[in-house]
């Protein structure tokens, strides 16, 4: 019978300790790598969702304003155009018919 090198069994046994280790740290090292890609992408979908609802939100306040300065220069070119009728009366009025009235009571 052969006999064992026992010297080359313990350096082949080191060798595949060291390998299982170096494996071992090999899959942690892409165990976190993957889990912080899970997180990342978790963020990014988080991010896309805030950004669709501040342009949303964005859309509906531009709209609102839009609108609101198309009725106020609307209401500036009404007054602007629009006569002013209490002015017409102003001028037809006449004081002396109050007095008559008051002292004929």
């Amino acid at each position: 019978m052969d006999k064992f090198d026992i010297e080359a069994l313990i350096d082949n046994a080191k060798e595949l300790r060291n390998s299982v280790k170096t494996y071992r740290e090999d899959a942690r090292d892409r165990a976190e790598l993957l889990l912080q890609k899970l997180k990342l992408q978790d963020y990014i979908e988080k991010k896309k969702e805030d950004d669709k609802i501040r342009n949303t939100l964005l859309t509906i306040l531009a709209i609102i304003g839009i609108i609101a300065t198309v009725a106020a220069i609307s209401y500036a070119v009404y007054r602007f155009v629009a006569p002013d009728y209490l002015e017409d009366y102003d001028d037809y009025e006449d004081l002396d018919d109050d007095d008559d009235v008051i002292a004929e009571d």
